[in-house]
């Protein structure tokens, strides 16, 4: 135990790393600091027993700093005439922060050659003005989590699982950051940005025992990193050392473990033609087994010199997936999925001054199946129907990094790398002839007898098997200390291109939905579709709709960025970071034309402070202020930029041949296809795309806290945040009343604008580019009232409170509270109540009309989070670990058609703010439940194998809650038609399951 006055010397050192603390946000190194009584000539060296050695001098006033080291177990020594006057052991660096290791003055006097390894109290990191949460190896090692970068962060305040069901390509639930939409936040693996390009939806992950730690931040991040208005994942992968290390370890997740889940259920009323009475979806047919199989091997291949590090593991899952009653894709499959994921670390210490690291990584989804027929009555399986398609999804990422310590003031670093991913799908035995038929429910019993006719067409929609992403990155950083200053300076640049994505319809290029309204309501008021009832066949309201659509494209998308970033120890207390970062985002359509460019300064300050109050570490305010740019995704360049096709043509009908085709048709009135948004297969004119002078997604953020310590075992603090959405781009495709505001200027606008959408900055006026019938642009400016909208509105604020015991060798706990609200009329680049994916495109401001009633908490608010985890170890061979939280639930929404007549005005169908013909903000219709997860674990490490054998077992949900986290929102299947499956539980938490395991290390 370390001495009251050894205490006092280490803590008033804290400040002082900022000297030269160039780690940052998405950094994979740290920086150990401290104070030293030293006499002139006294030097400290560190060295991480990998080849590794760095030395400083002490200053006049006894403090020094040495930065950007490599993640590691260090050993620091005072250096006096040429020996060790004293050295400390075992020092552990933790990403992006720093370490303080100084030396009382007694210590230093007369102790050649002594060694110390001691724990002193837990100590408050001075030198970071951010919001982050580290979760190191050896913690994962011990929690009962799931095993995803994802899972991980949920661990953070203020992080939560998102509401609309969104997944990363490889099957990962995405998270939500402060309110912000799952799109919204950045993914990094050992610096390198693996975000995915197309929409946002999350990024690759390392293979789980191969994580040495994984930042989360939450907010107040350096100018150095951008690109996210929600928050930042970082993976810092492990690495080798002079030892040789290995191991591996089999995981089992038996079906058996596994409770069933709930049925979910008609709610209100049932549709025309049930197929299993009041039952929606089977899920107690459900089941999944998984099993993983990991190894991993670390050491040297030249000593000192050369490190090599691999990690490898392959998880399969297998099981049974029944749909619910309305689909018709796949009744019934019984699939299998592969997920290989491997990594690969080499480290090359050149010298002492010169570091080359390289890293490969693979993280993929391989899937396949069978799909068979399912009577949802005797709910037992079918026939045999079809092969699942084969789908592959993930990539590979290879970056290569240097760091030049060229002197002890001035450090250079440079990075490149790649990333490229698939999105393949291949549908066994794919029928071209046979026809997708949805709606089956809908279709008239008076012609089916009661029993729903459908073919065997199993594939909605086609895609290109070589789709996917790829991405490069470059950053280059300069960091020099001056003085009480460590200027920073770099460029961060990164290309996108998206290759072969969007998707057709199958069969003979259309499907086939059937539905019903009310006979004598039009169908759509908006595209002037009449109502059924007076054509053959749909009297009492049937009718049927043949839809067509097609979005093929290869787009690209170029980021740059510059920052330079000044980190001032103003005095012994204060230190403030001043920060000023300049992004560009340029997107190119399908023929490589420029729709998007947003090349001049965009400015972004950052600005913190970290204040010790005392003077001893023990007390620390800190806070930040900054503004967070958010490029454009590569999504909209399919939809909005793009010529896509999607059209639809009514009909009723008076027959269904055996394959669900409808007969006896008649064209309901327009006669001809239409599209609610124009979108009939022309590439628009890139210069007609977007508003004039667009402007970057962008959100200001501000945070107050501090932390303090509460005696020698003992952290709490407390800290607010709050969050402004200042500017979005999303989509607007009212076209007709762009061109009619043209006309009234006295422009002769053609009516022929092949736009079926315009990109705009939601929320404030905008200039149109159109052309005239001349082929002449005329600028057509718009004010927000004219567009039907109120202005754009999305904060957040909350407040935090935290209360840690960090290990002491026998337990540690956490537990924290976030009381929070998100608000304002829009979630963002996504619609979670719809699980619309199109991120930047979603339905939010097609039009006014859809934007009607829309103000109140959004998609992401849960106003109370409590989070509790820790373990303990009963004795030296037994340790026992928990994961706890209980979330409030999000609101509920119900959506319809417009107004007390059940109209719809611009053909968006019962998409409305409406319910039962009345105004339908999100929370009227009251919350969904609180969502409480118990999650435990158990871990046996023998004494008879050295502790290098060990055995867990945990139990997931140990209460085996199921509530639902997202009910389907839409209150009407036609005008004035209850929807039965309004109020069905569309997503529910996953039932309790169990896990086992057996690892060896070596």
């Amino acid at each position: 135990m370390a001495t009251p006055l050894l205490k006092k010397s280490l803590l008033v050192a804290a400040m002082f790393a900022a000297l030269a603390d160039g780690a940052w946000a998405q950094s994979t190194t740290g920086t150990i600091y401290g104070q030293v009584k030293a006499n002139d000539g006294d030097i400290v060296r560190v060295d991480n027993g990998a080849g590794l050695t760095r030395e400083t001098s002490v200053d006049a006033r006894g403090k020094y700093s040495i930065a950007q080291l490599p993640l590691g177990t260090y050993t620091v020594s005072v250096i006096r005439q040429g020996a060790p006057a004293q050295t400390r052991d075992n020092i552990a660096l933790r990403v992006g922060s720093g370490v303080e290791v100084s030396f009382a003055d007694r210590d230093v006097q007369d102790l050649s050659g002594v060694s110390v390894s001691a724990h002193v109290a837990p100590s408050i990191d001075v030198t970071s003005v951010d919001s982050r949460t580290i979760v190191t190896a050896d913690q994962l090692a011990k929690l009962p989590l799931a095993r995803s970068s994802e899972a991980i962060a949920l661990l953070a305040p203020g992080v939560v699982d998102n509401s609309g069901g969104y997944k990363s390509a490889t099957g990962n639930s995405l998270v939500t950051f402060g309110g912000s939409a799952a799109s919204e936040n950045a993914y990094y693996i050992n610096g390198f940005s693996t975000t995915d390009p197309l929409r946002g939806f999350g990024g690759l992950s390392l293979p789980y025992g191969a994580i040495d730690q994984q930042e989360v931040y939450t907010g107040g991040y350096s100018a150095q990193y951008g690109r996210s208005d929600g928050g930042v994942i970082n993976v810092v992968g492990k690495r080798g050392t002079n030892e040789w290390h290995g191991g591996t370890q089999v995981i089992w997740e038996p079906n058996a473990a596994r409770a069933q889940s709930i049925d979910s259920y008609y709610t209100n009323g049932l549709p025309p033609q049930p197929r299993a009475g009041s039952l929606y979806a089977p899920n107690r047919a459900n089941t999944e087994t998984s099993t993983t199989v990991s190894a991993y091997a670390g050491g040297p291949l030249i000593k000192d010199k050369l490190f090599l590090f691999a990690a490898a593991e392959v998880e399969r899952q297998t099981g049974n997936t029944v749909s619910d009653v309305t689909k018709t894709q796949a009744p019934d499959t019984r699939y299998r999925y592969n997920l290989p994921r491997w990594y690969a670390k080499l480290d090359w210490n050149i010298d002492d001054s010169n570091i080359v690291e390289v890293t490969g990584v693979s993280d993929k989804s391989e899937k396949q199946g069978a799909i068979y027929d399912y009577d949802y009555t005797a709910r037992q399986r079918g026939a045999y129907i079809n092969g699942a398609s084969n789908e592959k999804y993930g990539g590979d990422v290879y970056t290569a990094k240097y760091t030049g310590y060229i002197t002890d003031s001035l450090t250079v670093t440079a990075q490149y790398g790649k990333m490229d991913t698939v999105s393949y799908i291949s549908p066994p035995g794919y029928d071209p002839s046979a026809t997708y038929i949805g709606g089956l429910v809908y279709q008239n019993p008076a012609i089916t007898g009661g029993s729903t006719r459908n073919g065997n067409q199993t594939v909605l929609s086609l895609t290109n098997p070589g789709r996917g992403n790829t991405t490069t990155n470059t950053r280059f950083d300069v960091s020099y200390v001056l003085g009480d200053h460590t200027l920073t300076a770099g460029i961060d640049n990164q290309t996108a291109v998206a290759r072969d994505q969007g998707s057709s319809s199958s069969g003979p290029g259309n499907i086939w939905t059937y539905a019903q309204g009310q006979p004598n309501l039009p169908i759509s008021t908006g595209l002037g579709v009449a109502a059924p009832g007076a054509y053959p066949g749909g009297e009492n309201g049937y009718y049927v709709v043949k839809g067509v659509s097609s979005s093929l494209a290869t787009v690209r998308s170029a980021q740059r960025a510059q920052f330079v970033e000044d980190k001032w120890q103003v005095s012994d207390r204060l230190l403030l970071t001043l920060g000023l970062r300049n992004d560009q985002f340029t997107n190119y359509n399908a023929n490589s034309e420029a729709f998007i460019r947003q090349t001049k300064p965009q400015w972004a300050p950052r600005l913190g402070f970290s204040w010790d109050v005392y003077g001893d570490a023990s007390f620390k305010v800190y806070g930040n202020a900054g503004r967070y740019y958010l490029g454009l995704p590569l999504n909209p360049a399919l939809n909005a930029a793009g010529g896509y096709l999607s059209t639809s043509q009514y009909f009723t009908y008076t027959g269904i041949a055996n394959d669900g085709t409808p007969t006896g048709l008649t064209a309901i009135a327009p006669g001809v296809p239409v599209s609610s948004n124009n979108a009939l297969g022309i590439l628009p004119d890139p210069r007609t795309v977007t508003a004039k002078g667009i402007k970057a997604e962008n959100q200001d953020e501000y945070i107050l806290g501090f932390t303090k310590l509460a005696g020698d075992h003992w952290l709490y603090g407390a800290k607010v945040t709050y969050r402004k959405l200042r500017n979005a781009i999303d989509d607007f495709c009212d076209i007709d009343a762009i061109v009619a505001k043209g006309r009234s200027l006295g422009y002769a606008i053609d009516a022929k604008q092949a736009n079926s959408c315009y990109l705009f900055n939601p929320g404030r006026a905008n200039t149109f580019n159109l052309k005239d019938t001349s082929g002449n642009y005329v600028a057509v400016p718009v004010t927000n009232k004219e567009l039907g909208f109120d202005a754009l509105k999305r904060a957040y604020y909350s407040l935090e409170l935290l209360l840690e015991h960090p290990f002491d060798g026998r337990w540690y706990g956490k537990a924290g509270y976030t009381f929070s609200r998100s608000y304002g009329n829009t979630e963002g680049q996504l619609r979670s109540d719809l699980n619309q994916t199109a991120t930047s495109t979603s339905e939010d401001w097609d039009n006014g009309a859809i934007m009607e009633n829309t103000n109140g908490p959004q998609n992401n608010d849960h106003t109370h989070q409590i989070k509790l985890f820790g373990y303990y170890q009963i004795t030296p061979e037994w340790l026992a670990s928990a994961n706890i939280s209980a979330i409030s639930g999000t609101p509920r929404h119900c959506l319809g058609y417009y107004g007390p007549n059940h109209e719809d005005p611009v053909g968006y169908a019962p998409y409305y703010h409406f319910c039962d013909g009345q105004p339908s903000p999100p929370g009227k219709q009251g919350r969904l439940p609180w969502v409480r997860q118990i999650d435990l674990g158990l871990t046996y490490r023998p004494d008879f194998a050295d502790k290098k054998l060990a055995f867990s077992a945990s139990i997931f949900n140990l209460l085996n809650e199921q509530h639902a986290l997202q009910r389907y929102p839409v209150s009407e299947s036609g005008p004035g038609v209850a929807e039965a499956a309004y109020g069905v539980v569309t997503q529910r938490q996953a039932p309790r399951y169990g896990r086992l395991s057996v690892s060896y290390d070596f």
